[in-house]
């Protein structure tokens, strides 16, 4: 029997429960358990089955038990901006609906209207997206105010996962971040923005970092399990954990990606100057109060909606190898155009952009997936360029981590179009920031500096460099 600490990482497509520990002072990784994560339609939204998610995380604690191994300690880490609200008996009062749902159409305009976009920024340096947190909150107060009145606790999807896990409620740092209604300077909830979206402050829990530990099972758990374990936090923003395994910050630009690219920089401050707001970057917070001064863009997300178009009768390696014979094709579609953010048919979708901008349309799968990867790679391109502006230097370096690493296309793609070198992987950036938290908090590792060595001593890191020709 091992001990090992475990890491459940849930997405938009799919969860995982990864065991991790130290062994030769290098981070090995086991997986535990896979399953599928998919958007429900419940009562009229896109909503998250948070039910299935928990019973799937319940399954894999008890394969861990039966691979020989010993949890001492579990974390939850999750995408950002959705939650759930609680009634005073600690039951849900609406599902978990999702950040695509289109419920928060036109609600940026009327949080403006109360709270200008400006100040908005200056206070919480956070990007704005239609879907964040403050416009979702917004919209259930126009349209349900009386639940709103009931509820008594505002909990993060990781947030609540911990709180069936323990009977404890609070809110993690580096999510509560995403939400916009987080101070980017006192890193507390803004209560005068609050105040004036006559949203109840009550609500909100009491704001805890990564590494700190929330408690052990519930007892009704302990028994169901067979054993006892720490629940400690993470940094439950998956982009938050992905960027605390990125081996080199100094000089590099990191991009993690996944279903959403997040890209940017790694700082000590926020950064909430007026060009910052004119190009959309956020101040998200990071572990020891880090902030992640980045931009949100459109990731594999299209890739993704490609390949489920086509049936799935392509593998994601299928849709590179046909992008890489399509040499003769090119088209751009602007990934950030919300119309690609939950289209009925991503593939007419992309079809349509291009006729309307007078492209050639892609009518192969492979020209298809083409179309995403060179449009993917000049946005880099274009929020490198506007990075290097802010910060009036340049950058040498692209470190791209999580799932999207391993697409060698890709990866190329990005050296030749922005002609830096790019460092790929460790492709399990996510889980590996999870477990990270929890030996930080186990004493297992000292702190963030020696994490960072052994990552890089652990996994295989790959180089592309500009190729003599590349685009």
């Amino acid at each position: 029997m091992h001990s090992c600490s475990l890491a459940v990482d849930i997405g938009a497509s799919s969860g995982r429960v990864i065991a991790g520990f130290l062994q030769d002072k290098k981070i090995i990784l086991d997986e535990v358990y896979r399953f599928e994560n998919r958007l429900i339609q419940k009562n009229g939204y896109f909503c998250w089955d948070i039910e299935k998610l928990f019973a799937e995380v319940k399954k894999g604690i008890h394969l861990t038990k039966k691979k020989g191994l010993i949890p001492v300690s579990i974390g939850v880490d999750t995408w950002a901006v959705d939650f759930v609200l609680l009634d005073e008996n600690d039951e849900l009062l609406m599902d978990a609906v999702s950040y695509r749902d289109p419920r928060t159409d036109g609600m940026l305009d009327e949080v403006f209207s109360i709270f200008s976009k400006e100040l908005l920024y200056l206070e919480t340096g956070i990007q704005f997206q239609k879907f964040n947190s403050i416009y979702q909150l917004y919209y259930v107060k126009k349209k349900y105010p009386e639940l709103l009145e009931k509820a008594k606790t505002f909990l993060m999807i990781p947030d609540y996962f911990h709180y069936l896990l323990t009977g404890v409620k609070v809110n993690e740092y580096t999510n509560a971040t995403t939400t916009q209604l987080i101070n980017a300077f006192t890193k507390k909830w803004d209560r005068d923005l609050l105040k004036k979206l006559e949203i109840n402050d009550q609500i909100f829990q009491q704001i805890l970092l990564p590494k700190e530990s929330i408690g052990r099972l519930r007892p009704q758990l302990v028994e169901e399990f067979g054993f006892d374990m720490e629940v400690i936090l993470p940094a439950t923003h998956d982009t938050a954990s992905a960027v605390l395994a990125v081996p080199e910050t100094d000089e590099t630009i990191f991009i993690s990606s996944g279903t959403w690219s997040l890209m940017g920089v790694e700082n000590r401050f926020p950064i909430c100057i007026t060009k910052a707001l004119d190009y959309n970057f956020t101040n998200e917070g990071g572990f020891d109060y880090r902030y992640r001064f980045l931009k949100n863009i459109m990731g594999l997300w299209m890739i993704q909606e490609v390949k489920r178009n086509y049936k799935d009768q392509y593998s994601f390696a299928d849709f590179s190898d046909m992008a890489a014979k399509e040499k003769d094709f090119y088209a751009i579609v602007d990934v950030d155009d919300d119309r690609f953010l939950k289209p009925n048919n991503m593939i007419r979708e992309i079809q349509l952009y291009c006729k309307e901008t007078g492209q050639s349309e892609p009518t192969t799968p492979g020209q298809v997936a083409k179309c995403v990867f060179d449009s993917l790679a000049i946005s880099y391109k274009n929020t490198i360029e506007q990075i290097e502006e802010i910060y009036e230097k340049n950058f040498n370096q692209i470190n791209i981590i999580g799932g999207g690493s391993k697409n060698k296309l890709l990866n190329q793609l990005i050296s030749d179009i922005t002609e830096k070198e790019v460092i790929a992987g460790p492709s399990e950036a996510t889980a590996i920031g999870n477990i990270i938290s929890q030996l930080i908090a186990l004493e297992q590792i000292e702190d963030i500096h020696e994490a960072r060595n052994i990552i890089k001593n652990s996994f295989v890191l790959k180089t592309f460099r500009k190729r003599e020709g590349g685009k």
